[in-house]
Parts: C-alpha cells; structure tokens; sequence
C-alpha cells in the first residue's frame, strides 16, 4: 500500500509518484493568476527521469495485477474514499480554479466545475458497476453446436493497463476527474499530466489518492514547464492508452507519437459548433451571444460560436443580441459583481484579438465588442464580440478561436442551415432551438457532429461525450467512455 511514512506533503512537494510525494527537479511551472497578471505560485516541475519513474511505477503497479485483480467493489470503496477528500476540501479546490484558471466565484463554480466534478465520480462509479465484466456472444444454435461439442462464446472486458491522463486548463478540475475515475474503476494504472497552466487544481489528486491510501504506483500525478514529459507519456511503450483534452493540433501531435506503439487514444479537441434557431423560436436568439461568450468568456470547446439564423430577422437579432450583451460585467474571478472573467493569459487575449482582425479584414462586421476593456489595466481580458458574416467562409467562421467571440449567419431555409452547419472540418457539438420538437429533433439528426442539444444541455456522467472528425476520437462519460479504458477479449469455450 501507499507509504506515508517520511515523505513529503503537497505544501513542500506537488508531484506524486509511486505513493510519496516528491519535489520536482525539473524546471519551475509559473502560475499565473489571469485576474491580475501576476504569478501566485511556484510548483518545481518534473525532470524527464521524473516522468519516467512515474510510467514505471503504473506500470510494475499494472503488472503486480494488485489494482486491476480487485473486485470492482473493492476499487469502488477506495475510490470512494477519493472522493470523500475532494468532498471535504471544496472551499481549498474552489480557490485554486478561481485563482488559477479564472472562474468566476460568483458563477455556477461549485455546481459546474466542482460539485459536478465529485458528483460525476460517483455516478460513473455507480455506472460503472453496473456493467458486466462477461457477456456472451450471439452465436446461432447452428453455431453453438457441433456434432457432439457444444460451443460457448464470451466477451471478456479487462483493463487497458497503464493510461496517460493529460487534461486542459479550461475545466482542469472536472476534465482530470473524469479521466482518472474512469481509468481507475476500470482497472487501469494512472499518470496524470495537467496544464502547465492550471496544475494547482489537479495536483490535488495525488493528496486525495494517497488519502485513500491506493495502492503505490497506480496513480501518480506530474507536471512540467514544458512538453517533454508529455510526449514521453505518448511514445513509451510501457503506456497502453492515451486520454487526451485540448487543442486539435496538439490532439494531432499525441496521436502520431502514439502511432508507433498502436496505443489506445480518447482525444476530446477542437470544435466549431452551431446554434441553429428554427423560424419558430428566433425569439430564444437574442441569449446566443451570452451562451457562446460568456461563460468560462468563451474558452469552452463545445460552444455555439456559429449563430445561425433566419436571414429576413437577422438584423433584429443582431441587435438584440448586442442589448443582452450589454449588461455583462467583465472583471476579477473573485469580485462579486463580475459575470465574465478573464482569458487564461495574454497570448490567449492576443489571439482574439488577431482573429478580430482578420475577419474584419475579410468583411466581416463588427456588432460590438472587439477589443480589452478599456479600464481594466491588469488581468487578461477581452469584450464579449460578435461578428455579423454573409457566409461561411470567414476565418470566424472557420477556425476555433477558444475566447467570447462569435458570429451570426443568416440561412435562406432549413436545408441550407444545416449545411453551413455541417460545413466544418470540426464536429463536437451543436445546439438547435424549436418549438417543433419534432422538427427540431429531426434537425439534430442530420448535424455531423458528436452531440446536439436541443432547446437547452445538460451534462451527465450517464451519457457520453466526444467529437467527429478534427473534434477527436473516442468517448467521456457514459457507458463508451468507461468501455473505452478496457480491452475486449472474445473467449471460445468448447466442451
């Protein structure tokens, strides 16, 4: 079991390797508060032997069959405990998201990204348990008897083996949470690489691991200044799978690393998602900027930035989109007055800032907002923009930009807003409005794209996420997203 006895706590030393808590000997990790600028702690990252003995210890943890052996039950009741400590400690892990990822205090933080994160390790437990380790396979009679042999056939699910978490800085807590929970009820051996720009958050998982007292080697938490580590995680082959939220193009990076050694990948990335308002609720557009915008000010991959709309009102719904905007108070995570916080640091403001450019440049129109707030001086901030395009072919319409900026396209019918729609390279999510359901189902049905809401979202453990295309491959959550950390073996029984 985990040794306690004579290593450091997370106060002095953040990493987790092999059940001790260990000081970094690798380059520093600034983190930086994005309300104000500033640096507000100091981890001391992994060196490259770090990140090594981490895959090594997942892996003699994998061998040893110590985790993955368990009853279901047994790792249920030890994850349980993983979960108590995160329970007890919501206030410390509240004040790390808001300080090092910018999410706003006075927003849906606890029922979002924390109360949501623990309570989604439980209901993906509970699922989890609810699945069959043996299931048999379909075979005819005709199949299932021969002569005088009677012939079984099952399907047998067992654990991938050692798994590479690495998480985004946009939700740190609750994307680190689904990716551990679910390798880890699985069966599987952990490494969890967060952002370099929001760690503080996931570092704590190794304090609630070794609460739980997991057994040394089957969870271990790192972080770097750099990527060195993480492509390690992507190339060894004593890893078996890669879990993987973020960028497209960094998506595309782990995924030619892990080709040499066929690793199992889960990549949630890039999206462009539409809102599509049928005729019959255009009265709901005039939230769509707030929704695309707003929360998280715009760094949420499933967003709707592509607003379409019926072209005969899109005037009128421009307009009344820009009054909702209005009234958002954009300001410091954790002032009480503020709705829309900051964007995770200045290269991430810089980039709105290209991007409004451009389109501009290429006929887009300006509806309002555009630039940094004039009077906010410290901090990485950008106005809530939305862009009036004629079509599809804008750079804003075509790129993920990952800030509050969205735009609004007027579709001629039905038919030609679900093909600009599904005009994209990305295909993560989508979001149709209707009074029709019927309708508006049918609409759904036909968007090229991992999930669509309709008339509103809700996210649950119970049901999976994930994209097509440049939007990745593989499931979190649901019953796909606990499969995809297991092995299928067919077994043939003849007697």
């Amino acid at each position: 079991m985990a040794n306690s006895s004579g290593n450091q706590r997370r106060s002095e030393a953040s990493l987790y390797i092999d059940g001790a808590f260990v000081g970094g000997l690798g380059a520093p990790v600034d983190v930086e508060n994005p309300s104000d600028g500033t640096i507000f702690a100091t981890v001391q990252g992994a060196s490259a032997a770090q990140v090594e003995s981490a895959i090594h210890a997942a892996w003699q943890a994998r061998q040893s069959g110590l985790w993955s052996g368990r009853p279901a039950a047994d790792r249920a009741a030890d994850l349980s405990r993983m979960i108590a400590w995160f329970a007890d400690n919501k206030d410390v892990i509240e004040d790390l998201l808001v300080a090092e990822a910018g999410v706003v205090r006075a927003s849906l933080v606890r029922a979002g990204q924390l109360d949501a994160a623990i309570q989604h390790a439980t209901d993906l437990i509970e699922l989890f348990l609810t699945l069959p380790e043996i299931e048999d396979n379909p075979l005819p009679l005709r199949d299932r008897f021969k002569e005088v042999s009677a012939i079984q056939s099952l399907r047998r699910y067992e654990a991938v083996g050692v798994v590479a978490a690495i998480s985004a800085y946009n939700f740190p807590f609750v994307i680190s949470m689904w990716k551990t929970i679910s390798a880890l009820i699985a069966g599987n051996s952990v490494v969890l690489r967060p952002s370099p720009l929001a760690p503080l958050s996931s570092l704590v998982f190794g304090e609630a691991a070794h609460t739980a007292n997991l057994p040394a080697g089957v969870f271990n938490v790192i972080v770097e200044s750099g990527a060195e580590g993480a492509v390690l995680l992507g190339t060894d082959p004593r890893v078996d799978m890669v879990s993987f939220t973020g960028s497209t193009k960094v998506g595309q990076q782990v995924m030619v690393q892990a080709a040499a050694t066929m690793k199992r990948l889960q990549l949630e990335l890039g999206g462009k998602s539409a809102q599509i308002f049928l005729p019959d609720a255009t009265a709901l557009a005039s939230t769509a900027g707030n929704r695309a915008c707003v929360p998280h000010s715009g760094q949420v991959c499933v967003a709707g930035t592509r607003i379409f709309v019926p072209q005969d009102e899109k005037e009128a719904i421009m307009a009344a989109i820009a009054q909702s905007l209005a009234g958002v108070v954009i300001g410091p995570a954790d002032h009480p007055a503020t709705t829309m916080g900051p964007l995770i640091n200045g290269t991430a403001v810089r980039r709105c800032e290209a991007f409004v450019a451009d389109a501009l440049a290429s006929g887009a129109r300006l509806i309002c907002g555009g630039r940094c707030p004039p009077k906010l001086d410290h901090g990485h901030y950008f106005e809530p923009t939305i862009l009036d395009l004629p079509d599809c072919a804008n750079i804003a319409a075509r790129e993920e930009i990952f800030g509050p900026i969205a735009c609004v396209i007027g579709y001629r019918d039905i038919d030609h807003a679900i093909e600009m729609a599904n005009d994209t390279p990305y295909g993560l999510s989508g979001h149709v409005f209707g009074k029709d359901l019927s309708r508006a189902i049918e609409v759904a049905c036909r968007l090229r794209t991992g999930s669509v809401n309709v008339n509103g979202s809700a996210l649950s453990a119970f049901a999976s996420g994930g994209g097509q295309r440049l939007s990745g491959v593989g499931r979190e959550r649901g019953i796909e997203g606990l499969r995809i950390y297991q092995e299928l073996k067919c077994i043939t029984v003849v007697s």
